[in-house]
């Protein structure tokens, strides 16, 4: 069987279902016609890679198991919560009946115990519900442990937290294949390099967001580096280093469209303002080519929705106080009907262009 993870097994599962159901309608309407033989041996085909897929991935054969999933992945991220609040407030709760010495042994027995566990659950656990829980109650041990830690020897907080913080919230990520892993890990990453570039301006690192251009270079790499390193082996990794890139470039951007004094330019607050306004147009259309271009429908999404907002934000800056109230949520009616005009010309050329190809 061809290397592959449990998305792929998935898709052809998927695929196979279609196909079935399109052969039975040409079958129906005598387009096509097998013979007993060829039926027999397709369905035989068929049965033995779901079987092969089932085994090694749980994958999800109809419509009755899909369903079923989503629910347990449902229960799984509740339970992960309220069991990292538990370990949370249990901490708490018993902390001050413990020596010093006993509280360091407690903090690195939780931590190793709770990484040991998630290593065991995920050698067990092939479709990844469990030790996705496991994972997010181990990294909720390693919070602790630096943060209790820190209390109990006295160490001054800083930025340099985030950055363990990060780099174990990636591990478990690939570790257990956590998609909410890997997103705090890279929220993480990306707040300890904009606190670090913050500093560099003599900023007080939780003063931080005082500076949002900090967070743009750092979004910018990390929405790059799917490019450079390959993610499809892991299920939806790629899109979520885009979305975290794309919303670490456009929540500055737009916020620097209304306030210019939290910019590192030495220019007027309104020549600022006016200069990344037209900033955020240029770059969420520019995200929506290259996500129409590299078939990413999470760039266009998120490029459009930041469109619609730089638009709106603007309209709303040129024309409310001026307005009529009604004339006005009509003229952004109007927007939004253009908007889906020009959307629906670009996917109708792209379907002829992906069908001349």
């Amino acid at each position: 069987m061809p290397s592959l993870n449990r998305s792929d097994a998935q898709q052809r599962a998927d695929d196979i279902g279609v196909f079935n159901r399109e052969l039975a309608r040409l079958e129906a309407e005598q387009v096509l016609c097998l013979s007993d033989s060829q039926r027999a041996n397709l369905q035989e085909y068929q049965q033995q890679l779901l079987d092969r897929y089932r085994a090694a991935f749980d994958i999800d054969h109809d419509t009755q198991t899909r369903q079923l999933s989503l629910g347990m992945r449902i229960a799984s991220f509740l339970g992960a919560l309220t069991l990292a609040a538990s370990v949370f407030f249990l901490f708490y709760q018993f902390w001050g009946f413990f020596i010093t010495a006993g509280q360091v042994a407690v903090l690195l027995t939780a931590s190793i115990a709770s990484f040991g566990l998630t290593l065991w659950v995920r050698h067990r656990d092939g479709a990844g519900y469990f030790s996705k829980l496991a994972a997010l109650v181990a990294f909720t041990c390693f919070v602790l442990n630096i943060v209790m830690l820190g209390q109990i020897f006295n160490i001054t907080p800083s930025a340099n937290a985030l950055l363990p913080w990060a780099l174990y919230a990636l591990l478990l990520a690939y570790a257990c294949g956590t998609s909410l892993l890997l997103a705090v890990g890279l929220s993480c990453l990306l707040a300890f390099f904009a606190m670090r570039i913050g500093s560099w301006d003599g900023i007080y690192w939780l003063g931080f967001a005082q500076r949002p251009e900090s967070f743009i270079a750092p979004a910018l790499l990390i929405f790059a580096l799917p490019l450079w390193l390959d993610q499809r082996r892991f299920d939806g990794f790629a899109l979520i280093y885009r979305v975290i890139g794309l919303l670490g470039v456009f929540l500055p951007v737009l916020l620097l469209a209304h306030w210019g004094n939290g910019s590192y330019f030495d220019f007027p607050p309104e020549y600022i303002e006016s200069a990344y306004q037209f900033a955020g147009f240029i770059l969420a259309a520019l995200f929506i080519w290259l996500g129409v271009r590299r078939e990413w429908p999470d760039t266009v999404n998120t490029g459009l929705m930041f469109f619609v907002l730089f638009l709106y934000s603007k309209l709303f800056d040129w024309w409310w106080e001026s307005m009529p109230k009604y004339l006005f949520f009509l003229m952004l009616g109007l927007c939004a009907v253009l908007i889906l005009l020009v959307l629906r010309r670009l996917r109708s050329r792209h379907g002829l262009l992906g069908g001349a190809h």
